[in-house]
């Protein structure tokens, strides 16, 4: 075998292969690798290292050609020599049978577990329990099919498709070796000897001014070489993130500061018009502060209009008739939803002048769940929030199809839902044609008039 011999022992051996090589290209016009590789007695590596030498000085062609062939491993040597090991356990058991602890000594291993396994499958043996197990024939003869096919292979022969699959990835007695050949042709700088140019300018050749019209050797600069290595990639949640943005941006929407997760109270539920006494309020579903645990710094006059709202009501409201508390408006909170958010946004538009808006947040809210495989502590969410005049709901459901539009979601349908700051109210589902369902995908609805005039916003 040319390819398993050895390898070039100088920088010589190397050289001579290469002008054997030019010089065959010169004579013939065409040259090979393997034919290489057999006159100097070399792996067949060895040459491929020197053609690469000369397709890198644009000296030869290099076309590559797979070669592949089917050898046998050191197991399906033996089945040649020795028979399958079915066969061996077959020939292990005489015609009257034979105890099973004796046919293991006599068929020592492979014969006695993977041969055994084999003939009793191929119906060739079978094992009597009872007191004392045995093993006896059930044919008088057998072919051994197996040994016949590995020494067909062994001879350069081909063999079916199915039985080949057998001896290689199920049996392991073959193996298919696979290589690359290459038929080298004149390149454009062709020549019988390959000159050699120096890499760098040393200082002996400026003072003997020999770099003048010296050709050097090229830079090999890799493809996209300086250029900034990669060093991490974009986190998948971040990635649905910016995708959620930039289809905001496109229906004409800016982005909500939400930088403070922490919030109080009266920011988190109370100007969302959500009573004290609600469940949501409680430590069983918010995460509340230890330090410090109060804080509220919304306007004093704000505040007095939310109690009123909550206590008595207000145009047409009878609100939750309780005894509004102020410190528990104060509670210091990990924010459960961004929608306190949007109410500090739109209490500014109040206070500097109404005008339309279009407004979303999309960030980090904190629910105190258990932690499972389908629950954190803390999830996204998404809002968003459109303030105008004579809104209805005919327009929330058109800009609901527009967004959700761009997500690859066309099927809508939405089912009228409770929200404690929104009526009318709407849960958002979706039709999956993979799961051949509608799942669920949003909230939505419209803010109660009791959430807004305390702010100060226009009736309309």
């Amino acid at each position: 075998d040319a390819r398993a011999a050895r390898e070039p022992r100088t920088m010589s051996d190397a050289d001579a292969i290469e002008r054997d090589v030019l010089a065959a290209i010169a004579r013939d016009g065409v040259a090979d690798t393997m034919s290489a590789s057999a006159r100097h007695g070399v792996d067949h590596q060895a040459v491929v290292g020197v053609v690469k030498r000369l397709t890198a000085a644009n000296m030869v062609v290099a076309r590559a050609i797979e070669r592949s062939r089917t050898t046998l491993t050191a197991e399906g040597e033996r089945c040649v020599d020795e028979g399958s090991p079915e066969a061996r356990a077959f020939a292990c058991v005489p015609e009257e049978g034979i105890e099973l602890d004796a046919f293991r000594t006599r068929a020592g291993p492979g014969a006695a577990d993977v041969g055994f396994k084999q003939a009793m499958q191929r119906n060739w043996l079978a094992m009597v329990k009872g007191a004392t197990p045995r093993v006896e024939r059930r044919v008088e003869t057998i072919e051994d099919d197996v040994r016949e096919a590995l020494r067909a292979l062994r001879g350069g022969e081909t063999v079916d498709a199915k039985t080949l699959e057998t001896l290689t990835k199920k049996r392991k007695l073959a193996k298919e070796e696979r290589w690359k050949e290459y038929e080298l042709t004149k390149g454009a700088e062709f020549a019988l000897e390959r000159k050699v140019l120096p890499a760098d300018l040393t200082k002996e050749m400026m003072n003997e001014g020999s770099w003048r019209g010296q050709a050097f050797k090229a830079y090999n600069l890799v493809p996209g070489a300086g250029a900034q290595p990669a060093s991490g990639h974009v986190h998948p949640l971040l990635k649905v993130r910016q995708a959620f943005r930039e289809i905001f941006f496109s229906l004409g929407f800016s982005e909500m500061p939400t930088n403070n997760f922490v919030e109080s109270g009266f920011w988190n539920f109370d100007t969302l018009i959500q009573p004290q006494q609600h469940p949501a309020r409680d430590a069983h579903d918010t995460f509340f502060m230890k330090t410090p645990a109060t804080m509220n710094f919304a306007p004093e006059d704000y505040v007095e209009r939310v109690r009123k709202m909550h206590e008595t009501g207000g145009n047409g409201s009878i609100g939750h008739q309780y005894a509004w508390k102020r410190a528990e408006a104060d509670k210091n909170i990990l924010r459960t939803h961004t929608t306190a958010v949007s109410a500090r946004m739109l209490y500014d538009i109040a206070q500097t002048g109404f005008k339309p808006a279009r407004m979303f947040s999309i960030d980090r809210v904190f629910r105190n769940e258990a932690v499972d495989r389908t629950h954190l502590a803390e999830f996204h969410q998404v809002e968003g929030v459109i303030c105008d005049k004579d809104l209805t709901l005919g327009d929330l459901i058109g800009v609901l199809y527009q967004f959700f539009e761009r997500l690859g979601m066309t099927q809508l349908r939405f089912k009228p839902a409770f929200n404690p700051y929104t009526e009318p109210s709407m849960e958002i589902f979706a039709f999956h044609p993979m799961l051949d369902k509608w799942v669920e995908v949003g909230n939505s609805g419209m803010f109660r008039p009791e959430m807004l005039e305390p702010m100060g916003l226009p009736e309309d």
